[in-house]
């Protein structure tokens, strides 16, 4: 693949890589954001405590790539959703349908064992452009 086919989109309204890797790739119409844990840009800190503050804020960071990278929460077409515990699913499937509200996304969710900064949710998604 030429790097003239594939985009990198990065902005300060999410918080930046953890790591070598980019907030998103736009490539053949379609934005593929990494994975968006709860940490609120602006203190680069996880400020909330419970499931559902956290999900809202992954969802905000992951809604903030999506409008940089000229997409939107209604474009999307994938998530997945990591959860620390399986047993706060419902808790997390509350927020995550506020906001995929109508026609939601193919989702997977799956537990694991640790995530970064001991977050207990992070999100990735798929979206196609506007």
């Amino acid at each position: 693949m030429s790097t003239s086919s594939r985009q990198v989109v990065s902005t300060a309204k999410a918080p930046a890589a953890l790591g070598p890797y980019s907030q998103a790739i736009i490539a053949n119409g379609l934005v593929f954001v990494s994975g968006q844990i709860p940490i609120n840009p602006a203190s680069g800190e996880i400020e909330a405590q419970d499931i559902s503050g956290q999900t809202e804020q992954a969802l905000k960071n992951l809604e903030a790539i999506l409008v940089e990278s000229g997409s939107s929460i209604s474009n999307v077409v994938k998530t997945t959703c990591f959860l620390d515990d399986i047993n706060e699913w419902p808790a997390m499937n509350e927020v995550y349908a506020k906001v995929f509200h109508t026609a939601p996304p193919a989702r997977s969710a799956f537990e694991v064992a640790k995530l970064p900064k001991n977050a207990k949710v992070e999100i990735e998604a798929i979206a196609k452009l506007n």
